[in-house]
């Protein structure tokens, strides 16, 4: 059996293609007490858990003329030390020399000759201590999926479970000419499934009448994200580099504030990131209005149990974020406002019913939609903008507790800034990632989301 990439994943993969400026990574960096493991501690821990992340050992592989999806393949000649690299900070291994050491790794595009995974082991942080960078392709998991990885790779408890006994062998790679045919199979077949897809939703006429009314909703809604945003400096040509920086705030206030407005702990990570946005606009003298950010917001649509399969099952929305509104709580209201109007439009239910449908369709045509829409420069979204649950209990890697997990989201077509949010443990994490060449002022961007945070903050009883 060959393994086919979705719709979703195969597009993060051709992005790249198309886009010579994107790399289609995400990422993570765990901050660890030291001191750190030796290169022969750390391929023993991971050796004895590769057994159990089967996509560690895949290669992606295109199908002659995109006749078909991609497909997974084993790695012929897998090579575990190739995947665990280490590096160290200069003096004195603080926030900055990290946030820089960040930006350089995830510039980098991924040699796609092997599985697409690294992690890089960062030696010399302030207090003795070291980190770890998890950097996967995109195409291979989503933020929820990546995050199952910790329950794997990592320990609940100080004390390193067993290594996994590993019998495993590589299966022969299928041959270009069956791989070819199955794909002309394939699309000779699509209409048939999509046919029999029909049927079985014909069979449950409430269901197909209320998956077919939500659809209709939601396109409509999405359909606005056609007009473009207001035009500002936070959107526009891009360079491969990449800048990255951080904030972290404390989770209890984040509750605190939640608690106190009616909102989410989501409203709440966004109205910073908007506060944000409207910091680093007037520090350029732009005058934010109420259509110059729309925001990419990923929805993960997994249900229960599959949280730890390896693939993309997100829809999205569409929101602005309320960048004109200076007061800090009814920003807030806002925000929670502009979410809950796009979740009761049907945004998510028809992102996922368009990325359903395209598991039926022929590939090829997919694949060259892809290829004309990334090269028509795209003016409807400023920002993407993505919130992650992790560990609420702390994590060990070779019996070294995880003290701060700092979370990394890709930009890509004309996106100059992205936010990637992250709980662990008692804080949230705001990891911003920049084009290096036109947000020379990035920081600035971050203290207006600390400065957000801290102004609700100061509004609770």
């Amino acid at each position: 059996m060959v393994e086919q990439l979705t719709p979703l994943s195969a597009w993060f993969l051709q992005t790249e293609d198309e886009d010579p400026t994107a790399v289609m990574a995400i990422s993570s960096t765990a901050v660890f007490e030291g001191p750190p493991p030796s290169q022969e501690e750390l391929l023993a821990h991971f050796a004895g858990r590769i057994p159990l992340v089967h996509r560690y050992r895949q290669r992606v592989r295109r199908v002659p003329f995109d006749l078909g999806p991609p497909v997974w393949e084993d790695d012929p000649h897998p090579d575990l030390s190739w995947h665990l690299r280490r590096t160290a900070l200069p003096a004195p291994g603080g926030d900055a020399e990290l946030h820089r050491l960040i930006g350089r790794i995830m510039s980098q595009r991924m040699d796609r000759s092997r599985p697409l995974w690294e992690y890089w082991v960062v030696e010399g942080l302030q207090e003795g201590r070291w980190a770890l960078v998890q950097k996967i392709h995109h195409c291979a998991v989503d933020g929820v999926s990546g995050t199952e990885l910790y329950q794997v790779v990592y320990d609940p408890d100080p004390e390193p479970r067993p290594p996994l006994e590993d019998d495993w062998a590589p299966e022969p790679p299928v041959g270009t000419v069956a791989l070819t045919a199955r794909a002309v199979l394939g699309l000779a077949s699509a209409p048939v499934r999509g046919l029999g897809a029909m049927a079985s939703l014909v069979r449950q006429p409430g269901e197909l009448g209320r998956t077919v009314v939500q659809t209709v909703r939601g396109s409509l809604a999405l359909a606005g994200a056609l007009i473009p945003a207001s035009s500002s400096s936070l959107s526009g040509p891009t360079s491969r580099q990449r800048r990255y920086t951080s904030a972290v705030v404390a989770l209890h206030d984040v509750k605190a504030i939640r608690r106190e407005h009616g909102v989410t702990v989501n409203d709440v990570a966004l109205a910073a990131i908007t506060g944000g946005f409207r910091t680093l606009l007037l520090s350029r003298g732009e005058d934010p209005d109420e259509h110059t950010v729309r925001t990419l917001v990923p929805v993960s649509v997994r249900a229960p149990g599959e949280e730890g399969i390896l693939d993309n099952r997100i829809s999205l929305m569409l929101p602005f974020l309320p960048v004109e509104v200076a007061d800090p709580v009814e920003r807030l209201q806002a925000v929670h406002e502009h979410v809950v109007r796009a979740a009761a439009a049907g945004e998510p239910v028809a992102g996922t019913s368009l990325t359903s449908v395209s598991v039926y369709e022929p590939y090829l045509p997919v694949a060259l939609g892809i290829r004309l829409v990334m090269h028509v420069p795209q003016r409807q979204l400023v920002t993407v903008t993505t919130n992650v649950p992790g560990p609420r209990e702390p994590v060990y890697a070779v019996g070294h507790r995880c003290e701060r997990i700092l979370p990394y989201v890709p930009i890509a077509d004309r996106l100059r800034i992205g936010v990637a949010i992250f709980s662990y443990c008692d804080e949230l994490a705001f990891g911003v990632t920049a084009d290096r060449d036109t947000v020379p002022d990035v920081d600035v961007f971050t203290r207006g989301v600390t400065e957000a945070v801290s102004e609700l903050l100061a509004t609770v009883g």
